[in-house]
């Protein structure tokens, strides 16, 4: 990709993020989903830990992390949104968290500067190879990353129809890459995987689509798209109308991939 095709991407992602940050941060799939739950377990957090969560979105991976380690600093690319994510967990007492901007790409920070880096929403960046580099440059020897986001099916058909759908909804996504191109990327930036887990995420289709949708219209193109699907477009990703709905979409499912990943100690 071009320079001036990353810079027109990220410029969308500002854009669509500053509108809608409130909504990200009172999303229920955000704040409440068990991968919150899984980053902590995972990560197994020290309270002498420095800690980087990479596009923070509404803060919620941070929130999470706050009581268990020393510092964590906040990142994102829109300003907007680390504003709401701020005010937000001010509220619930996370005063060891530095709010940064800063693109997932070009990270501000110097080498080895973190014990643990977390992730939950590359398909957002326009070079998913930069931000794997990057997240790995700025970890400690033996540091650890967890990274979690949706995923594309190895399937070249179910993977367009979903990044066209999600592009559809969301004029900010990039592409939703699948599990064997992440894990190449991982391996060429020197991480190695600890252990790794695929989910299914349900999206009740109303607030979903709602949360990135500009107008009415908008929903009305999704929910026509994902319902002309092709049948095993359909089943796989779990699209229901729901009885006594008139055919109107209700709900659908997205694979979630979660993994921990760790740079390698020095010898």
């Amino acid at each position: 990709m071009t320079v001036d095709h990353d810079r027109s991407v990220k410029a969308r992602v500002q854009e669509q993020f500053g509108k809608h940050a409130d909504k990200y941060v009172a999303s229920e799939g955000h704040a409440q989903g068990d991968d919150l739950e899984v980053l902590l377990q995972w990560l197994d957090p020290r309270p002498e830990w420095q800690v980087l969560d990479i596009a923070t979105g509404g803060g919620h991976a941070a929130g999470k992390l706050s009581a268990h380690v020393r510092h964590i600093v906040a990142t994102d690319l829109t300003r907007p949104m680390l504003a709401a994510a701020a005010a937000h967990l001010a509220g619930r007492g996370c005063g060891n968290i530095l709010y940064t901007v800063a693109d997932a790409e070009q990270l501000p920070f110097l080498d080895a500067a973190f014990d643990a880096v977390t992730c939950r929403a590359a398909h957002h960046f326009p070079n998913p190879a930069l931000f794997m580099q990057e997240a790995a440059r700025v970890l400690k020897p033996g540091g650890r990353f967890v990274f979690i986001d949706n995923v594309a099916p190895d399937d070249d058909d179910l993977a367009a129809f979903m990044n066209r759908f999600e592009g559809m909804r969301d004029p900010s996504h990039v592409r939703c890459l699948p599990v064997r191109e992440w894990k190449a990327l991982a391996e060429a930036a020197g991480l190695r995987v600890v252990r790794a887990q695929m989910s299914r995420k349900r999206h009740a289709f109303p607030s979903w689509v709602r949360r990135t949708a500009e107008t009415e219209e908008q929903v009305r193109q999704v929910e026509r798209f994902i319902l002309g699907g092709s049948t095993s477009c359909r089943e796989y990703f779990a699209v229901h109308t729901g009885e006594g709905t008139g055919g109107t979409l209700q709900s659908l499912q997205i694979d979630d991939w979660r993994v921990l990943l760790e740079k390698p100690a020095q010898p």
